[in-house]
């Protein structure tokens, strides 16, 4: 059996109490998990702006590597072009000292060589001249016996 005198009394202490903790605590634990509800969510909402942000900072390096590698291509590029000029000038520049050197050389082969001719056909008109001058006695004068040598010399091609 319920008596209605006990029940009363503790619905209206249960009511009473849960006015009394509805105002000083229940209050007061919302405020705080509403707080802390907001604080989380501005947290979040920060967490993902600084995601975004890392996200773009991320993205601008990538690109400014890839520029980075790019340009580093191209100055290699640029190097390799000009080591390979260099490389042609200085082949060229030897072509060019060796063509000269050839040149010196069949020129100055060419310079003892007709020395040697000359110095042949002065020879050879020496040899003539003193055969000439024992074979005929000396009965012609030796400037004459030269010219017909050097005549002789030039028909024949020496």
């Amino acid at each position: 059996m319920i008596k209605i005198s006990v029940v009363i009394p503790a619905i209206i202490n249960f009511i009473i109490l849960y006015l009394i903790l509805r105002h000083f605590f229940f209050k007061p634990v919302m405020n705080v998990l509403e707080s802390r509800e907001k604080s989380i969510g501005d947290n979040i909402n920060k967490a993902k702006e600084e995601a975004e942000k890392a996200e773009l900072l991320r993205k601008e390096n990538e690109k400014l590597i890839k520029e980075a590698k790019e340009e580093g291509k191209k100055i290699t590029e640029k190097q390799k072009q000009k080591a390979e000029k260099l490389y042609q000038d200085i082949l060229a520049e030897a072509n060019k000292e060796a063509q000269l050197s050839m040149e010196r050389a069949n020129i100055e082969i060419e310079r003892e060589r007709e020395k040697a001719r000359n110095e042949l056909k002065k020879e050879v008109v020496d040899l003539a001249v003193m055969l000439s001058a024992k074979a005929l006695e000396e009965s012609i004068d030796e400037n004459k016996h030269k010219q017909l040598i050097n005549d002789f010399i030039s028909k024949v091609g020496i």
